[in-house]
């Protein structure tokens, strides 16, 4: 295989751009076809999956996949220090896959009390993960009392709990209505739901391995209900035992379909089917690395609406979820203290993965390891010349051609962004105007930003009320802003004279009826403006709110380095920027085509979008900064 093009990690150079027109050329002709697609922004079918599943050329789909990668998650690879629990392996059902379940009274039956389980558990974990056998005597009370305690015991962990197959059985157990489970779990610490479960979607699979077991409509109906809900989820596929290649590709389009309906997928998870002692395999003959290897390159390739698929070492091993960091994934998982289930089916990976190990693993991927929260909001990065970028297509032209040279890349949200910048775990981005504000004294501005001239079409209030009568109104948020809130409340407080309540959610999870307006920006706002948004009736531009007023463009970010940079280093990256930025002007039609088409927007509506953004720092945007952090000063603290 030939590769024409700079992508796929350090082994192919370290002066990658972040586009997508890479040119590849494969020894198997028929993915040229299907990686043009991906180039246009396509979507791909089944058939493609399978094309992609049944290839010999490895190499040739990992580097697609890659390509996809990088342009998603940059050079970030996530972990978290996490445990996992499994409270008995006990259960009601006798799926033939399954060597970790057993019944009451055998010699390998066990049962944890809420004290043990607690015990078990250390302050420096991030999230416990939850999942076990369906115990037939256990009460409802045990499972609320189980996540209030860890809760009260470490206030700060993420909990992950209880596979679609357990809330099922609780549902139907309890004789509670679903929604009725999901939400007494969420008020007694439950912040997400795993994916397990899912196996794979095909009713043939199920009746030969798991026929007590929910199938596809049930595990995606409890999925759907939980999004509503406001809990984010994960999603997963069992392969690698009697599945044919088509029911792989077929379960993924199923996913990608619900994800298209909710966007309340956290991640992906591909698990190799472990055979133990279950006869549906000799023991001992796992799925080959590179069935592996090719499952997650497939996976990030048809998953183009879920951020992030996850090479989870405990199946996999360390050396193969290794090699996947360059294969389409962008998580590690964790630490992974205490499992059980995939080491009692003979995985044969270590029982836990130290933080310093994965941190290594990942740094010698050449990718950048971040310590993460159940939500994938970056706790803390493990490297050093990181360059902060903003996810969304306003910031398109100052990074879809910029060499990286010796810096690395990490998209993140702009209220994380400053978060990050606080820490002192980047050495430059483009800091949120009010992150910038806060931090000045530690940070050198560069010429270069994100402001409006008289509308920015990506910082919205969806709104049921006019200005005035939002007075004592609940607004929510979106979890990912840090100045268009700040900009909401001035405008609200000194324009309008109205005080409202902010409520932060994670977009594409909630139930927004519970809210009198509702704050998005970035692409989710560019989406919905385009849709609408069911319930809302009133769209506010926030930037042209604050033009009316004070005839100035707004800032909405800042180019900045930190003050600690040497000299040349900025120079460099300055110089980095402006080329990038020089390169887009030059071609703003390319500039974001693919980002844009995955929002819903067509060529004519990016470019009107993108040439009403400056990006370069000028005399009125240094007034509108100086004029706003006047009125900034004088708003209500919170």
């Amino acid at each position: 295989m030939s590769v024409k093009s700079k992508i796929g990690g350090n082994s192919i150079g370290d002066e990658q751009v972040c586009g997508m027109n890479d040119d590849l050329t494969f020894r198997d002709q028929a993915l040229g076809p299907v990686w043009a697609r991906v180039q246009r922004g396509e979507r791909l079918t089944v058939s493609d999956g399978v094309t992609l599943l049944s290839t010999r050329d490895l190499l040739g789909v990992g580097k697609m996949a890659s390509a996809v990668q990088r342009r998603k998650s940059g050079d970030a690879v996530y972990f978290v220090v996490n445990q996992k629990v499994e409270p008995t392996n006990i259960c009601v059902l006798s799926c033939s896959f399954c060597d970790f379940a057993t019944k009451a009274g055998r010699p390998d039956a066990y049962e944890l009390t809420i004290e043990q389980i607690v015990s078990s558990m250390s302050p420096d974990v991030q999230e416990v993960h939850i999942t076990g056998g369906l115990h037939p005597e256990w009460k409802w009370e045990y499972y609320l009392e189980l996540l209030r305690s860890i809760r009260k015991a470490f206030p700060a962990v993420d909990i992950k709990a209880f596979t679609a197959v357990e809330i099922d059985f609780f549902h139907k157990k309890f004789r509670l209505p679903l929604d009725d489970v999901l939400l007494q779990l969420k008020d007694a610490g439950l912040r997400t739901l795993p994916g397990g479960g899912a196996e794979v979607f095909s009713e043939r699979v199920r009746r030969l391995l798991f026929n007590q077991k929910i199938g596809a409509k049930r595990w995606l109906e409890i999925h759907r209900l939980a999004h509503r809900l406001g809990i984010p989820t994960n999603a997963t596929i069992l392969y690698g035992h009697v599945e044919t290649l088509e029911e792989r590709a077929a379960h993924l389009t199923r996913l990608r379909e619900l994800q298209d309906e909710t966007g309340g997928f956290l991640s992906f998870i591909p698990l190799a089917f472990q055979p133990g002692e279950t006869g549906i395999k000799p023991s001992g003959q796992f799925t080959s690395a590179v069935d592996d290897l090719r499952m997650i390159a497939v996976s990030r390739l048809l998953f183009d609406n879920v951020p992030h698929i996850k090479a989870y070492w405990v199946m996999l091993t360390e050396e193969v979820a290794s090699v996947a960091l360059n294969f389409g994934a962008d998580d590690m998982d964790g630490t992974v203290r205490g499992e059980r289930i995939a080491h009692d089916a003979g995985a044969i990976s270590p029982s836990a993965l130290a933080k310093e190990q994965l941190i290594k693993i990942i740094r010698d991927a050449g990718k950048i390891p971040v310590e993460r929260d159940i939500y994938y909001n970056p706790v803390h990065l493990h490297s050093s010349d990181v360059v902060g970028k903003i996810p969304y297509l306003n910031s398109a032209p100052f990074y879809e051609n910029l060499e990286r040279r010796q810096f690395k890349i990490m998209p993140v949200s702009p209220r994380r962004m400053g978060m990050l910048c606080a820490q002192e775990e980047l050495v430059a981005g483009p800091f949120s105007l009010v992150d910038y504000l806060a931090q000045r004294d530690g940070l050198d501005p560069l010429d270069f930003c994100i402001a409006t001239r008289d509308q920015v079409k990506s910082v919205l209030l969806f709104s049921n009320h006019g200005w005035k009568e939002l007075d004592g109104k609940k607004i929510g948020v979106t979890d990912d802003t840090s100045t268009s809130v700040k900009l909401l409340q001035v405008l609200l407080e000194r324009k309008y004279e109205v005080n409202a309540s902010f409520v932060r959610l994670h977009a594409g999870v909630n139930d927004y009826s519970d809210f009198d307006a509702l704050l998005l920006i970035g692409d989710e706002a560019l989406r919905w403006r385009k849709k609408g948004l069911k319930g809302f009736e009133i769209v506010y531009d926030l930037a042209t709110e604050w033009y009316q007023w004070q005839q100035l463009p707004f800032v909405f970010a800042l180019w900045a380095v930190r003050k600690s940079v040497a000299p040349e280093k900025r120079e460099l990256l300055s110089g980095l920027i402006q080329d990038s930025l020089m390169s887009a002007e030059d071609d703003m039609k390319s500039v974001g085509a693919l980002h844009a088409k995955q929002i819903g927007l067509t060529q004519e509506e990016t470019l009107d979008y993108l040439h009403g953004i400056n990006y370069r720092l000028g005399d009125r945007e240094r007034l509108a900064i100086e004029r706003f952090q006047t009125l900034l000063e004088a708003v209500r603290v919170g």
